[in-house]
C-alpha cells in the first residue's frame, strides 16, 4: 500500500495535531522530570535530560515545518519516525516517566509510516514503552528486570502490531472504497456527458428531420397539384369545351364538370389538412386521437377503442403530428383492407419515449410480402415508415393471414421544452 495515498484519507487526525499533542506530552513528561528527582529512580541529570528533550523539541518543530505524510516521500517519513524512536529511546534513559511522551510513538505509527512499516514501528515504539514501564533501561542488568522487560515488550508489542495491522486493514479498506466512489462518479459524469450529447443529437435530428419534413412537404403539395388539382382543372376545361361544342351532349358534360369540380376540391381540402391536423390545434395528442378514433368509428360502424397510459404531456409538433397521422393512416389501412369487427389503439407515455399500439382483429396479410401501392393502397407503411423515420421514430408489424394485424410505433418523448 502507498503510504501517500493512505495519508490522504486520514482526516480526524493531521500530523499538525500530533505534533502538538507530542510537543505537550513531552513538556509534561519533562516537569515530572523535574518534580521527581527525590524519587529513587534510574535517571540521568538534569542537564543532560533537558538537552535531549530540547533535542526532541527541535526534530517536533522540524517535523512540523516539512510537508505533510501525503505530500512527501515515505522515506523521509521513516527517517523523522527512525530519529524519534532513538530520541524516545534516550529520554526513558534519561528518566522512565518520559514513558508517557513515547506513547505518542504508537500515533505517529499509524498517521505517519507507510505500509507495513507502522509494523516495525509498532513494535520498536512498544519496545521504548516496555522499557519505561519496567523502570528504565538500568533494569536490563538484572534477571528479575530483564524478565520484566520481555513480558511488558511481549505484552506491547502484540497489542499494538494487532492494533496497527486492524488499522491497516481499515485505512486499506477506506481508500478502496473511495476508489469505487471515485470511479462511480467519474462514471456518472460520463454518463451525464453522454445523456446530454444524445439531447443534442436528437435536437439536431429533429431539426433536420423538420427541414426534410418541409422539403418533402412541398414535393407533395408540388406533385398533388399537378397530378390532382391540375388534372382536374383540365378535365373541367376540357368538359365546358366539349358541352360548347355539342350542344346536344351540353347537360352531360356539365355533370362531368361538376363531378370533376367536386372531386378537385375534396383533394384541395385534403391537401391542406394535410399541412397541420387540425386536431392538434385546441386539443392535446390524446383528445385528438380520442377524435379521430370517435370519428371513424362512427363513419364505417367499427368498434373502436383508444386507452392512453402514463402521464400525458405536450410533445414537439412534429412527434405529434406523426403520431397523429400514423393513427389515421393505420385506421384507414383497416377500412380499406382489414375487414376488422374491433379496432384498438394504445398510447404509452414512457420516461424517454412514447408508443402507439394499433391492433385489429380483420384479415391480415403477410408482411414480408411486397404490397403494391395504388389509389387504394392509400399512403401505406412505406410512407409511416417515412414520416418515423424523420423524428427518429420505429415502426414494427406483426401480422398473419386472417391473424389481424398489430403496429407498434415508438418515437422519443422529447416535449416542447427539448426535455423528455
Amino acid at each position: 500500500m502507498d503510504g501517500r495515498t493512505g495519508s490522504a484519507v486520514r482526516t480526524d487526525w493531521s500530523e499538525h495535531r500530533l505534533l502538538g499533542v507530542a510537543g505537550g506530552l513531552l513538556a509534561a513528561s519533562t516537569l515530572l522530570a523535574v518534580v521527581t528527582r527525590s524519587i529513587p529512580l534510574p535517571m540521568q541529570s538534569l542537564p543532560t535530560t533537558f538537552a535531549v528533550a530540547a533535542a526532541t523539541a527541535t526534530l517536533l518543530g522540524i517535523w512540523r515545518l516539512a510537508p505533510a505524510a501525503g505530500k512527501r516521500h515515505p522515506a523521509v517519513s521513516v527517517l523523522f519516525f527512525a530519529v524519534f524512536i532513538g530520541l524516545a529511546a534516550l529520554l526513558v534513559w534519561c528518566h522512565p516517566l518520559y514513558g508517557f511522551f513515547v506513547w505518542t510513538g504508537y500515533l505517529f505509527t499509524v498517521y505517519t509510516l507507510p505500509g507495513w512499516w507502522r509494523l516495525l514501528g509498532a513494535a520498536s515504539v512498544a519496545f521504548v514503552t516496555a522499557a519505561s514501564q519496567s523502570g528504565g533501561f538500568a533494569t536490563l542488568r538484572t534477571g528479575g528486570g530483564a524478565a520484566l522487560f520481555g513480558f511488558l515488550f511481549l505484552c506491547n508489542a502484540g497489542i499494538s502490531i494487532a492494533m496497527t495491522r486492524m488499522e491497516s486493514v481499515k485505512e486499506l479498506t477506506a481508500i478502496r472504497r473511495n476508489e469505487i466512489i471515485d470511479a462511480l462518479a467519474e462514471a456518472n459524469a460520463k454518463l451525464e456527458t453522454a445523456l446530454r450529447e444524445n439531447a443534442g443529437l436528437h435536437a439536431q435530428l429533429l431539426a433536420q428531420a423538420r427541414e426534410a419534413g418541409v422539403l418533402d412537404e412541398r414535393q407533395r403539395m408540388a406533385g398533388e397539384i399537378h397530378d390532382v388539382l391540375a388534372q382536374g382543372l383540365t378535365g373541367i376545361v376540357t368538359q365546358l369545351e366539349a358541352a360548347e361544342a355539342h350542344p346536344g351532349e351540353r347537360d352531360r358534360h356539365l355533370a362531368a364538370a361538376k363531378r370533376l369540380a367536386r372531386e378537385s376540391l375534396t383533394e384541395a381540402r385534403r391537401s391542406v389538412r394535410a399541412l397541420r391536423p387540425h386536431h392538434l390545434d385546441d386539443a392535446g395528442l390524446p383528445d385528438a386521437l380520442g377524435e379521430v378514433v370517435e370519428s371513424w368509428s362512427g363513419l364505417h360502424g367499427v368498434r373502436a377503442d383508444l386507452i392512453t397510459t402514463g402521464p400525458a404531456r405536450r410533445l414537439l409538433p412534429e412527434i405529434e403530428t406523426t403520431l397523429l397521422r400514423t393513427a389515421q393512416e393505420a385506421l384507414a389501412n383497416v377500412a380499406r383492407h382489414a375487414n376488422a369487427d374491433r379496432v384498438g389503439l394504445t398510447l404509452c407515455y414512457m420516461e424517454d419515449m412514447v408508443t402507439l399500439d394499433v391492433r385489429d382483429d380483420g384479415d391480415g396479410f403477410d408482411p414480408d410480402e411486397p404490397r403494391e401501392l395504388t389509389e387504394s393502397g392509400g399512403f401505406g407503411l412505406g410512407g409511416i415508415r417515412e414520416r418515423l423515420v424523420r423524428i427518429a421514430g420505429s415502426l414494427e408489424v406483426e401480422s398473419e393471414p386472417g391473424g389481424g394485424t398489430a403496429l407498434s410505433v415508438c418515437v422519443p418523448a422529447i416535449g416542447l421544452g427539448g426535455a423528455g
